[in-house]
């Protein structure tokens, strides 16, 4: 399973965790569950984004506008603003298996999340 993340400027590792507890809970997952984390090339540098993926044990792959552009986000996005389809559901249906999501974006405080298989 991919976690595809979008965040705000400056959040924190906590934000972070608790939003992806969060969206686990509601789809009945647990950690175990996932692959990776997915995001866009633009949330790089978000210290928080990445303390809470190291603390989680797991990895995150930044994707190009390319990369991202090539999926719709279900949903309406304000990344297009940036020139983006979405960042949370088109990068987690760009590295999963199935391409399907299985919790669609949903927005936990200055979080982003979307989960795809």
């Amino acid at each position: 399973m991919i976690i595809g993340i979008g965040a705000r400027r400056g959040v924190n590792k906590e934000e972070v965790i608790s939003a992806i507890e969060a969206a686990l809970a509601e789809a009945g997952m647990k950690s175990d569950d996932i692959d990776m984390f997915a995001s866009s090339t633009l949330k790089e540098n978000e210290t928080g984004l990445l303390e809470a993926v190291n603390v989680l044990g797991k990895e995150i792959k930044f994707l190009s506008e390319e990369e991202i552009n090539l999926y719709e986000a279900p949903s309406g996005s304000q990344a297009n603003r940036f020139g983006l389809t979405g960042v949370a559901e088109p990068s987690a249906l760009a590295l999963s298996k199935k391409k399907e999501l299985i919790l669609r974006k949903k927005v936990y405080g200055r979080i982003t999340i979307a989960i795809a298989e």
